[in-house]
């Protein structure tokens, strides 16, 4: 007896936001698409985890902030088809030495590439970030700037649009289901899991941290640094007290353990009250989808509070509660993310589109939409390029 499968134009293995983003995408324009998922849509065992990401424009490199650019208006189109607002613009504040290079950059090099893009912010000394958004203690030599447009992104209500957006145009999920193997041949790919056969012409691995065990199955794994990231949540001391989202470019206390600092203000979206503040450090963790905060964590949390004691006087500096999140960044610094298809790397690997690694929450609807044009074909306006940028031209790994 020959194996049954279900059939689909696309099929996409995870449900985080580029995989559901990307099932939206074909969605709509009429093909086929299903979605696998091995946990629950909207878990927190993986990169979406936490209740909401940092938007900004400024970046160190312009590429990356004409592409937070070029996506501000996808947020807004999915906002209009979802009826919910997702990214609210609370403000970005950047400050601490420049010339301190962290993940996110470096505060005098993102200004530069703002002042180029005509993008309008205002610098401040350390006296007016004191005076103006409570902070407390800082050094004199400590500046940066303020950009109105940042804000923060609603996570939980992100991943329930999408959802919610997919399966009104057609889309199907499918929860709880293990890949076990992905076979691209001339005419499609067979995708084997707990529950059945699947076949489609094109698949898109949108898996996250995830993403090397699928991989690894093609002898293609990824090179990904795999990590744990902590928050804690703290109360302010009175109702008025709020802040822009904010990062703090400190230099490390230990050779090798990022000294910086970012956090949230009162979050738009749920009234709890509470602020999140975090150390911008990793803890080392593998893609297991466990959330549990260890002891490392609740040290990296215990540096936090006395952080919040020192520079933060508007919160109570005893956090009330904790969380981690799963996160993945190539383990070449040069690289941003992976994006691609696996064209050249596997047999029939044109079939297979792979998005993976990166700090990627903000460019969600970008990369929804270009998977999409990758899995099927389509001529977009923008590919990536070799160094993990969307550039005009040819797509590269």
């Amino acid at each position: 007896m020959g194996t049954r499968y279900r059939h689909a134009d696309v099929l996409v293995v995870g449900a985080g936001p580029v995989g559901l983003a990307t099932a939206w995408e074909v969605a709509r324009r009429g093909r086929t698409v299903h979605v696998l998922e091995q946990f629950d849509v909207g878990h927190d065992k993986g990169s979406s985890a936490g209740l909401e990401r940092q938007w900004r424009i400024q970046y160190s490199q312009e590429q990356w902030a004409r592409l937070a650019l070029r996506t501000l208006p996808l947020w807004r189109e999915l906002e209009s088809a979802s009826g919910r607002e997702l990214v609210h613009a609370t403000g970005s504040l950047w400050f601490g030495r420049t010339g301190v290079a962290t993940s996110e950059g470096e505060i005098g090099a993102a200004a530069a590439v703002l002042d180029r893009l005509d993008v309008p912010f205002e610098w401040l000394t350390a006296a007016d970030i004191e005076r103006r958004f409570g902070f407390a203690g800082l050094p004199a030599d400590h500046e940066g700037f303020h950009q109105k447009d940042g804000g923060v992104i609603d996570v939980r209500g992100t991943l329930e649009a999408l959802t919610e957006l997919a399966l009104r145009a057609g889309a199907t999920v499918t929860e709880h289901v293990t890949v076990h193997a992905v076979e691209p041949d001339g005419t499609g790919v067979t995708v084997r899991t707990s529950l059945g056969d699947h076949r489609a012409d094109t698949v898109v691995i949108a898996a996250g941290a995830f993403a090397d065990t699928l991989l690894g199955l093609l002898g293609r794994p990824l090179d990904l640094h795999v990590f744990r990231m902590v928050s804690a949540y703290f109360a302010p001391r009175t109702p008025a007290f709020d802040l822009p989202t904010w990062y703090a470019f400190l230099e490390p206390e230990e050779p090798g353990i990022n000294g910086s600092f970012y956090g949230f203000g009162r979050n738009p979206w749920t009234g709890s009250g509470l602020v999140r503040a975090a150390p911008d450090t990793e803890l080392p963790s593998t893609a297991t989808g466990s959330s549990r905060v260890d002891a490392a964590g609740i040290e990296r949390l215990r540096r936090t509070e006395s952080w919040v004691r020192d520079h933060l006087p508007g919160l109570v500096p005893k956090f009330t509660g904790a969380s981690t999140c799963l996160a993945a960044l190539p383990a070449d610094p040069g690289r941003q993310f992976f994006l691609g298809s696996l064209h050249g790397q596997v047999p029939y690997g044109e079939r297979v589109v792979v998005q993976s690694a990166g700090w990627a929450f903000k460019f969600v609807p970008s990369f929804g939409r270009l998977c999409a044009e990758l899995a099927l074909g389509l001529d977009g306006e923008t590919h990536t390029g070799a160094d993990g940028a969307l550039v005009p031209g040819a797509v590269s790994w």
